[in-house]
This record gives C-alpha cells, structure tokens and sequence, in this order.
C-alpha cells in the first residue's frame, strides 16, 4: 500500500476569494482536513461548497494528535493540514507534526497561501530585506519591553503580530524606546472590508491607536538606521 500524504495548506486571512484554485483542489481531494479551528474551516468549505471530515489539530492537542496522524497517513489516506487563516506552522499550529511527518519519510505537500507578515510588509512601504519576524510580541511587560528593545538595536526590519487589547500599550512602549524619527507600521484587517495600514513616527503611531481598536494587527518596526527622515503616511 502507497502511503498518503500531508498538504499544508494555506487559507485566506481574511477575504475568502483569495484562495487559490490549487489550495480548492487539495481540500476537495482529500481523505481529512485537520483543523485548528473545525468551526471556522467548516465557513471555509461551506463557502466552497465541500463537505469533508475534520480533525481537530490545534497547540492544545498537537502531541495526543500527532499518532492518530501519522496512522492514518501510513494506511494511505491524504490529509489537508489548515489553520484559521494563513500558512500552518508559523505562528499557528503545524510545524511539529510536519515535523513528525518528515521524520517518518512520509510525503509533505505545500500549497502557498495568504501571508500577513509579508502582506504588511509589503504595503508598509518599510525596507522588505533582511526582516525578522517574531511572532506575538510578548503578553508579559518585561518580556516586551525586551523584544523591543532588541528590534530598535537591529539593522533591519522587524514584524510581530500584537492582541488589539493590547496594541496601544505596546504602541506607547515602542515609542518610549524607538527614536522619534523612526517609522513603524499598524496593518489592521489585512484582505477584509476596514484594511488600514496606517504608517508614521512612533509617536504619531501611538496617537492613532490609543483608544481601543478591533482586528487581527501585524506591527512593521523600521529600525532608525535604515529609516527615511521623511515625512508621514497613512
């Protein structure tokens, strides 16, 4: 028997018509989408038109998934790997069971999605190379306040993801360490209906997003070695 294989599959962020031709395919084709959220896949494919089995695969049943997985690929099923939105594995779950899947010299997949980090960097304007990218900046103060410093010491570019909760705090912490010179981007509902990207110094940043604020958020931090001294955007 041909074993099966795993297809990571990257969905829409936000707007539905951005999934590719490729990416319908291999959701209608396959045995089992394992999903982080089978809920919010299930919009996906209703709005497709499929109707496919789930399993459940998310950061809180990673390792008691990871067996039923590799089981069900060694007796030759093909199993679509998604995450509510984006490309499985950074930032969401994914890298350890593909992991586990290359250990064991199964077949692995990619289908290329919808990026939100090279989505706001792009449409920041900021400088695209190098970047890092970090992930969610840290819910814990000290800890952001460390990753924040540690982006405004770099040479390039730095992306993290932030909770809206806590967006203006961390706005009023990268101005109070970022020069006053320096640009920095807030991209908001990247793909949907009320996209902003808005650009500016820090201080003008951290003016526009004090009060509460709604939305999937991506932080672009230009460093001020490599920013241009002129002025704003929007």
């Amino acid at each position: 028997m041909n074993p099966g294989r795993l297809i990571v599959v990257g969905t829409p962020i936000g707007n539905l018509s951005d999934i590719s031709p490729r990416a319908c395919q291999a959701l209608a084709t396959a045995d089992l989408i394992a999903a982080e959220d089978t809920r919010h896949t299930g919009l996906l494919l209703q709005h497709l038109g499929l109707k496919k089995p789930f399993l459940s695969y998310q950061k809180f049943n990673e390792a008691s998934r990871e067996s039923e997985i590799l089981d069900r690929l060694r007796a030759g099923e093909t199993i679509a790997l998604v995450t509510d939105s984006g490309m499985p594995g950074v930032s969401d779950p994914g890298e350890r069971i593909i992991r586990a899947v290359r250990r064991e010299n199964l077949p692995v997949e990619v289908i290329p999605g919808p990026s939100a980090i090279l989505h706001a960097l792009i449409a920041s304007g900021l400088p695209a190379l190098p970047f890092y990218f970090g992930g969610f900046l840290p819910p814990k103060p000290g800890a952001r306040m460390k990753e924040i410093t540690a982006a405004a010491e770099r040479d390039h570019t730095s992306i993290f993801f932030e909770s809206p909760h806590r967006l203006a705090r961390a706005l009023a912490e990268i101005a109070q360490i970022f020069p006053a010179e320096a640009r920095i981007c807030v991209a908001r509902e990247l793909t949907k209906k009320f996209e902003e990207v808005f650009v500016g110094t820090p201080p003008e940043v951290a003016a526009r997003f004090a009060g509460k604020t709604k939305g999937e958020i991506t932080l672009v931090l230009s460093p001020f070695a490599l920013t241009p001294t002129s002025s704003s955007g929007a």
